[in-house]
């Protein structure tokens, strides 16, 4: 088979716009948030944790940071992917849902570890105030170096 630009034809205005328009939908989400991912698609792909699993859901996933942002990502990656015929959904599920699935509903150190009986508010991870100078606001002196050795 030959294009136009096999056969010595410029590639006309109204294909060129037809390119740029397909090229264009392509960028659009199919979901507007990471919400109606989780409800309209998210839900019904992934296998809820059986109770002999020990593994745990929060039904109320969205109080939950690092669920959030997993989710999210989750989400992200699977608008970018799905566009992708050939190995798209599968590197979706490889790298992006199941590694996030196994952490999200880790027992132990998965966000929801704690929600067995229902949502339970997560507490933060505990840190010091580190030594005064330590650290400096990168947003007003970006080229100096904290960590060279003056």
């Amino acid at each position: 088979m030959t294009s136009p630009r096999d056969e010595g034809q410029d590639e006309s205005l109204d294909d060129i716009r037809r390119d740029e328009q397909e090229a264009a939908r392509s960028g659009e989400l199919f979901y507007g948030n990471v919400n109606e991912f989780v409800v309209d698609r998210l839900v019904y792909l992934l296998t809820p944790p059986a109770p002999a699993s020990g593994r745990v859901w929060c039904t109320e996933w969205y109080r939950h940071a690092q669920a959030l942002s997993r989710l999210d990502s989750l989400w992200r990656a699977w608008e970018m992917l799905r566009f992708d015929p050939s190995l798209g959904m599968s590197n979706w599920w490889l790298h992006h849902a199941d590694p996030h699935w196994a952490a999200l509903t880790d027992p132990v150190t998965g966000p929801f570890a704690q929600c067995v009986g229902g949502h339970r508010a997560p507490a933060p991870v505990q840190v010091m105030e580190p030594p005064d100078g330590l650290f400096f606001d990168q947003r007003q002196s970006p080229s100096r170096d904290p960590f060279a050795l003056d």
